[in-house]
């Protein structure tokens, strides 16, 4: 009983110091990054409102790019089914806040976050990224990000808190665990394909 508590403490701990001087709150004294790489979400919950996560992570995106510390933008997420596609729907969302098409590139097989932070570094040519989501999420993708051969720093969207801030924590305890796993197994990206160049 004793050892997934410790497998939990560890992966938490580890990954939390690893990236705890590499996230940012303050968009005006972060460094200037090429791109910022934003990490895909639904932007509906079941009950059809506004997912505030993906709310946050728009906002934080605009936030970056309007501060001049971001050129381009790639947006990772799942694109399983003709009906579920998180890369366009970002995509129209930003550029209705005002980003231009052309500085928005989309990866379509941004299917986890370990898939998201390898195709930025070996299919979109990165050696370095901003990441755009919530600390937690962001202080996982930097460790993956370094591991992997992908410079990394992030820019913190707002979180939750209370019960649905509480919920997604937990399950982002066992994502760190996860992460640990894959490093081990050398588990690699779903999908690779032709590389890209973001200019």
């Amino acid at each position: 009983m004793l050892l997934p508590f410790l497998a939990i403490f560890c992966s938490n701990a580890i990954i939390k110091n690893a990236a705890s001087k590499k996230n940012y709150n303050d968009v005006t004294i972060i460094p200037h990054n090429k791109v910022g790489l934003v990490l895909g979400t639904t932007n509906k919950l079941v009950n059809g409102s506004p997912n505030p996560y993906y709310v946050h992570r728009i906002n934080a995106t605009v936030a970056l790019y309007n501060a001049k510390k971001i050129d381009f933008i790639l947006v990772s997420g799942d694109n399983g089914s003709k009906y579920y596609n998180e890369p366009d729907t970002f995509k129209r969302a930003l550029v209705k806040e005002g980003i231009p098409a052309d500085k928005i590139f989309l990866d379509y097989a941004g299917f986890r976050t370990l898939d998201s932070m390898v195709r930025a570094h070996l299919v979109f040519g990165l050696d370095k990224v901003t990441v755009i989501s919530q600390q937690f999420h962001n202080e996982r993708a930097i460790y993956l990000a370094e591991k992997k051969g992908l410079k990394a720093i992030g820019f913190n969207a707002i979180d939750l808190e209370g019960k649905a801030g509480l919920k997604v924590q937990t399950r982002e305890y066992l994502a760190r665990v996860k992460v640990f796993v894959d490093l081990l197994l050398n588990t690699e990206p779903k999908f690779y394909g032709d590389k890209i160049i973001i200019e």
